[in-house]
């Protein structure tokens, strides 16, 4: 189901001070209408009377109990949670005796002394993923003197490890999506694990990355079965919550069907105007829109309905409660981490990204604690006439000359004609540009770049940036170091065009309808189809998950198995679960419909080495 919401309507001042953002909070309701094009809301209902909002309701429960320990993610507001809970009990009759997890947390000191492995250097993007526990914040035992069986009273721990207290008292679970955190964070209104204070957003946000999602999401996943309620809160003054029985319950009937995660949206320096004109409900007076997290699963999440009441559930507890369902004969290789992202690059009327290379598989693991790395694509959704995508170095490229040029450029700002070392090819709507790891790439002004990758979105090693600012007037981060242990210089003169960019071929076609392959590189353990049909069709999954979107086209309708239909726009990313077993697509518009179809390889070498139950 698709419903586009209203707009948020808060006083944005009032919004500032605790986050920091041009983009709308979730409504906490949706409307009744439906949507007919691109929606930045995508619904899925889990029936009548499954969610509850608010603290009264939520008091009413906790006080039937003697212990409750009120678990959750970063960027949850503790204080105003604790409040708003105190105050639902104390109108029940109810004294409450309170204890915080911050209280049993290690010296500051200690924690930094803890996490300075994986952190990375002061001013790095990045750092390593930890392999600490959330347990190792804590000092240990010191909960173990609790007065829980001598005190007839009410007893609740509230705080990031409170299941770590108790083996069987209840667990209420409170998350934050992430794009709120980062709201919350850029206004310096949340702290990253175990530290007092706010630093700049780019440290937090490393620290988040590497370290707190890490140990936080490993936390949850033991939990999965013991949590009794799980609680959204990224609304300032309520929350809405539902019941883990009936959260399962839901998570196994949707990943039957085709589901949409929340896009989230960001400028940047070199961003573009063709969201604003192609994509309704997102704010048109941001000063440009770079990025779109169509399907950036670690940041993005999925939203729940109820009685028009929303949930925002972040993406991991799909993967922790159904792995399975979702990625059918590739879960035990990747087991609860989605290999796959769908992204928006956007430079239509705006700059080019910069010229940049990504990590090595070895590389990535040795360096950054990642298990596999950052393999992309590059699919024109559309362009200009004067479009182009920097791919693979001009024919005897000198390497040492070309890392003087852009030292030179770092240092003294000098601009490059970055054609003399780099090739431009000029882009055409539905080319695809393969870009596996090592490769120099950028993708040129007048772009709509879908990025199909793997997951992993944040390993950019940038050596020139055309001499700009980012949109804060500080340079942006330049890592001609990081780059030249992973280009791969072999990737130059006509090899480039035969290697690099996808030549599409025809797998088979009927009285209306075409399907073809858009090969990929021998490094990349995803594939790409293009399904062209002017009425409808019909698929079987194949015991394999499916990444969609509608590239040409004005809208289908996906009916699976279970007789499920949901409706998809132009635009939109759709995943296909493997046990959604067979589907139909019907076009819905009155000109041929194109569909992309990313999945993973039936065989691939990196297999070999991940296998994740």
């Amino acid at each position: 189901m698709n419903i586009q919401s209203e707009p948020f309507r808060a006083n944005k001042n009032e919004q500032r001070t605790w986050r920091n953002s041009e983009q709308p909070l979730l409504p906490l309701h949706a409307p009744g209408q439906g949507q007919e094009a691109y929606s930045i809301y995508p619904l899925h209902a889990l029936g009548d009377g499954i969610l509850h909002s608010g603290y009264k309701e939520l008091a009413a429960w906790i006080a039937t109990k003697k212990i409750v320990l009120i678990d959750g993610s970063a960027g949850v507001f503790w204080d105003e949670l604790r409040a708003s809970l105190d105050k639902g009990l104390r109108a029940l009759g109810k004294k409450v005796n309170w204890y915080a997890m911050t209280d049993w947390q290690k010296e500051e000191q200690e924690i930094n002394r803890l996490i300075a492995p994986f952190a990375g250097e002061e001013g790095d993007v990045w750092g390593k993923r930890a392999t600490l526990d959330l347990v190792d914040f804590f000092e240990p035992g010191k909960w173990a003197l609790l007065p829980f069986a001598e005190d007839e009273g009410l007893h609740v721990v509230i705080g990031a490890g409170a299941a770590l207290v108790h083996a069987q008292a209840p667990v209420i679970y409170c998350e934050c999506s992430k794009t709120e955190l980062q709201y919350r964070m850029r206004a310096g209104a949340v702290t990253n694990l175990g530290s007092s204070y706010a630093g700049s957003p780019a440290e937090m946000y490393k620290r988040f990355y590497f370290i707190d999602w890490v140990l936080l999401n490993h936390h949850k996943y033991g939990l999965r079965h013991r949590i009794e309620i799980m609680a959204d809160v990224q609304w300032k003054d309520t929350l809405t919550w539902l019941f883990r029985t009936h959260l399962e319950q839901g998570l196994k009937q949707l990943v039957q069907a085709p589901f949409r995660v929340r896009p989230w949206f960001e400028a940047g320096a070199w961003g573009g105007q063709w969201m604003k004109e192609h994509l309704p409900g997102i704010n048109r007076e941001e000063v440009n829109y770079a990025w779109s997290f169509e399907l950036i699963v670690p940041e993005n999440g999925i939203l729940l309905e109820s009685d028009r009441l929303l949930f925002e559930l972040p993406f991991e507890w799909m993967m922790y409660y159904q792995h399975q369902a979702i990625l059918g004969r590739h879960a035990e290789i990747f087991g609860c981490e989605f290999p796959i992202r769908f992204d928006f690059l956007d430079t239509f009327d705006g700059g080019n990204l910069s010229i940049q290379c990504h990590p090595s598989l070895e590389y990535i693991r040795e360096h950054f604690g990642e298990t596999i790395t950052q393999d992309e694509t590059y699919y024109i959704l559309d362009c200009k006439e004067d479009a182009g995508v920097y791919l693979g170095f001009q024919a005897g490229i000198d390497p040492a000359a070309f890392r003087t040029v852009l030292e030179e450029s770092k240092d003294q700002g000098n601009p490059i004609d970055m054609e003399k070392y780099v090739q431009l090819h000029k882009a055409e709507k539905h080319d695809l540009f393969l870009i596996p790891n090592g490769t120099v790439h950028s993708a040129g002004a007048n772009n709509m770049v879908l990025e199909i990758s793997a997951t992993p979105y944040i390993f950019t090693f940038k050596m020139y940036d055309w001499v700009r600012p980012g949109l804060d007037g500080k340079p942006r981060a330049i890592n001609i170091e990081h780059a030249f242990h992973n280009l791969d210089f072999s990737r130059q003169g006509d090899a480039v065009k035969k290697q690099l960019i996808s030549a599409p071929l025809l797998l088979g076609e009927g009285k209306d309808w075409q399907l073809k392959h858009l090969p990929t590189h021998a490094d990349h353990f995803y594939d790409v189809h293009r399904i062209e049909f002017d009425t409808e069709i019909r698929f079987a999954t194949d015991d394999c998950c499916l990444v969609m979107m509608l590239v040409e086209g004005s809208s289908i309708s996906v009916t699976t198995a279970n007789g499920t239909t949901t409706i998809y726009h132009y635009a939109e990313t759709f995943v296909i679960p493997a046990a959604a077993i067979t589907f139909q697509v019907r076009n819905l518009g009155e000109q041929r419909a194109k569909l992309i179809k990313a999945f993973i390889k039936k065989e691939h070498p990196i297999f070999n080495s991940l296998s994740r139950k």
